[in-house]
């Protein structure tokens, strides 16, 4: 059997070129990386390989382009089925979907209320992100993970978007830790994963980032 060819196309501070990576990693599974220009000149293979949103990141296995980081990760579990990343069971992989959905939908977006803005509308940003993460170490619970005992699905969605915590406390006063201390043990729990701590930046090289991201927008 000829070797799989599977490419990454990536960008370093993305939360969610990080969540294609831990997967990959999760499965042993060999790839070549290519770091993308997002924010000046986007090659022609991302383009053509994602017409629709021209956004990383971008997966080609064997050629096949698979867009969208949720749906990537996905179909890397389906397409190296061991370890599986979702529960066997059809109600759990169905929970574990709906926190997906509910993660993909309120954490990158509630923080950039308060990277995105200031004064009165960074406070109620902060708020509500706040409640966000109480309503997810809500459903964590007493558990090691988010589906249990094993490092999984959900973890892998959630994991990655905390390397840009470090900007939201900073911009926002306040410190995850305080307020969600159960969610943090997590977070630290993750981080002891080698395919976690491969994978992802350093939150205060996020933070740089983010600084001229707010400069970039006339935030500052």
């Amino acid at each position: 059997m000829s070797k799989e060819e599977v490419v990454l196309l990536d960008f370093w501070a993305s939360p969610f070129c990080g969540r294609v990576k831990i997967a990959l990693a999760e499965k042993g599974v060999e790839y070549e990386n290519r770091e993308e220009d997002v924010l000046g000149s986007k090659s022609e293979l991302l383009l053509n390989s994602n017409p629709i949103h021209k956004k990383v990141p971008v997966l080609l296995h064997n050629g096949k382009p698979v867009c969208e980081s949720t749906v990537i990760v996905n179909y890397i579990d389906e397409a190296w089925p061991s370890p599986p990343l979702l529960p066997t069971c059809p109600y759990e992989r169905a929970r574990a979907r709906f926190w997906g959905d509910f993660i993909d939908k309120k954490i990158f977006e509630g923080g950039a209320k308060i990277w995105g803005s200031k004064g009165e509308a960074l406070e109620v940003g902060k708020k509500d992100f706040i409640e966000i993460l109480k309503q997810l170490e809500g459903t964590l619970g007493e558990k090691d993970f988010f589906c249990g005992d094993n490092f999984g699905f959900v973890d892998i969605l959630l994991i990655p978007l905390t390397t840009w915590f470090y900007a939201y406390e900073k911009f926002g006063g306040f410190k995850v830790e305080d307020e969600c201390p159960k969610f943090s043990v997590w977070v630290k729990r993750c981080m002891q994963r080698e395919s976690v701590a491969k994978a992802l930046p350093e939150p205060e090289k996020v933070y740089e980032a983010v600084v001229m991201l707010r400069k970039m927008n006339g935030i500052e």
